[in-house]
């Protein structure tokens, strides 16, 4: 496979927000930590050093040891968590739900750019050390949104009984999916890799925690990455006195609407919230079910609960069974960074943005408020259509353009004849002002009729150009329907294909060797998109 490099912010693909964080715009700064860097980030890694405590470090390595019992630990995953044990050794750290098969070719993009990141940290500062986290998301309960996944253009969807946190759902009722998808697999040698990677997960008779953690496991124990699972009673009792000051005083709500309003007023005020807080920021776990807390006058209620529940009640239950309590999208961060020692999150564009939201909230809780990193990306072309885009003579950054733009820009480039009617237009500038001109010696209403008629005979010119592409768009039709074709395997739906693709078609291809080639070619301090070829 062959790399090449374009600069996140020349895709178009990112947002605003993320192309200002991207070149540290002033006004974003007091958001967030400051930029991803080397140097920056062992000041994070000194800093987390002096204020998490060793009961903490000790109470992870041992729940991680614990969730291990039913995964065989590789080399490379022992020894990270034995260095885990030492307060020189620190976590970077990505998250993401429980998605069948990995989900999105991203999911693996992500676990790439932090165990890189890890690696690059270790050679920069060999005194400490740097162990990736993937944080599973086995908490979450939107089933709908981890339950299907897409192969070469085919949409396998699980359907199951949902509504509780995914993570404790059986994956029994996969079996009739798996035996589809395997068809479809073929019986290559790197077809036989990922079924027994799939046996030996979803087809072990547990739930979609352990299966998730033995198949991600499968995929990278041999760089070491833990895989923690933090829906844990042991890391849980570590968040008590930020679960009662949740329920008491709502602080994480507090301070969110103050850092919304703050991004709008020294940021951007067309700024809108990834997530808007509430009320609290946690659910119950019971029964099977996740549901949201909600507190009134009068005391705490959720779906299902006829009574109300006291604040002393409540608090009772944070004592004896903090297990019991679930932190929402922007209360699981401070959670996140409470449990581990960590000094960099790892995540998408969406991601992040909500993590802006939550400085303030950090510095109220006395946290150290992580660097935040955007992850890798990569478009993945084939061969075949590396050759097609090499006879298109067209560059690499050309394919990030919208269709229909890539399109008129390469008919302007193949067309016999000149599409831009510029010309045109210049000779009837120069024609106007002579008339403008005529305007202080008549009446004034010739000066509107004169600006009517300029608007007029621009508008035409402007139609008459559009229809001239339009018709040589016919004209060369086959190079028209050949390259939106291209494009559309590059970028499905007109989406970014790591967000659509799943990564088994390239691992059919490539097997292990596709991971490797990532982690050889992927710099998550960069700054840009890598794109593929082979």
């Amino acid at each position: 496979m062959k790399a090449h490099h374009i600069p996140f912010i020349e895709t178009g693909y990112f947002s605003d927000m993320m192309c200002d964080y991207l070149g540290d715009k002033k006004e974003l700064q007091p958001f967030h930590s400051g930029l991803p860097s080397f140097e920056n980030l062992h000041q994070q890694a000194l800093k987390k050093k002096k204020v998490f405590p060793l009961e903490i470090r000790k109470t992870l390595c041992e729940s991680i040891r614990s969730q291990y019992s039913r995964t065989a630990m590789s080399s490379a995953v022992a020894e990270n968590l034995q260095l885990l044990e030492s307060d020189n050794t620190f976590t970077i750290t990505t998250g993401h739900q429980l998605c069948l098969m990995t989900g999105p070719l991203y999911f693996i993009y992500k676990i790439v750019s932090t165990i890189k990141l890890c690696r690059q940290l270790k050679i920069k500062y060999p005194d400490l050390d740097f162990v990736p986290i993937y944080w599973m998301a086995s908490e979450d309960h939107d089933f709908e949104e981890i339950s299907a996944f897409v192969f070469r253009g085919k949409k396998f969807k699980w359907n199951a009984p949902s509504g509780g946190p995914v993570g404790k759902i059986k994956t029994e009722s996969l079996t009739p999916l798996l035996e589809l998808f395997k068809q479809e697999l073929g019986t290559h040698v790197h077809a036989e890799n990922l079924k027994q990677i799939i046996h030996k997960s979803y087809e072990s008779g547990g739930d979609l925690s352990e299966a998730t953690r033995s198949f991600v496991n499968a995929l990278f124990e041999s760089y070491g990455l833990l895989i923690l699972d933090a829906n844990d009673a042991a890391l849980k009792k570590h968040f008590t006195p930020y679960l009662k000051e949740e329920l008491q005083l709502q602080t994480c709500d507090r301070e969110v609407k103050s850092q919304i309003i703050a991004l709008q007023e020294n940021y951007n005020p067309n700024y809108k919230p990834q997530v808007n807080p509430r009320n609290l920021h946690l659910f119950l776990l019971e029964q099977g079910k996740r549901d949201r807390l909600i507190k009134n006058e009068y005391g705490f209620e959720w779906e299902g609960k006829k009574e109300m529940i006291s604040e002393g009640e409540i608090l009772k239950w944070v004592k004896t069974h903090p297990e019991k309590f679930s932190p929402n999208v922007l209360l699981r961060p401070l959670y996140q960074e409470v449990i581990l020692p960590n000094i960099a999150y790892i995540g998408g564009g969406g991601e992040l943005a909500y993590w802006f939201e939550l400085k303030s909230f950090f510095d109220s809780q006395k946290i150290p408020f992580p660097l935040l990193i955007l992850r890798n990306a990569a478009l993945i072309i084939s061969e075949k259509n590396a050759q097609k885009i090499k006879k298109l003579k067209l560059e690499k950054k050309d394919l990030f353009l919208k269709k229909n733009a890539l399109i008129n820009k390469k008919v302007r480039q193949i067309s016999n004849i000149d599409l831009d009617l510029s010309t045109f237009k210049k000779i009837l500038e120069n024609q106007f002002e002579m008339l403008s001109s005529l305007v202080s010696e008549t009446d004034a209403s010739f000066e509107g009729a004169v600006k009517a008629q300029k608007a007029k005979q621009f508008k035409g010119i402007d139609h008459l150009e559009q229809r001239l592409l339009k018709a040589q768009k016919v004209k060369l039709k086959d190079q028209v329907e050949r390259l939106s074709l291209l494009h559309e395997q590059c970028f499905p739906g007109g989406k970014l294909q790591e967000r659509v693709e799943n990564f088994s078609d390239v691992y059919l291809n490539h097997g292990s060797d596709f991971i490797a080639f990532l982690m050889e070619t992927f710099d998550p301090l960069s700054g840009e998109f890598t794109v593929l070829e082979g």
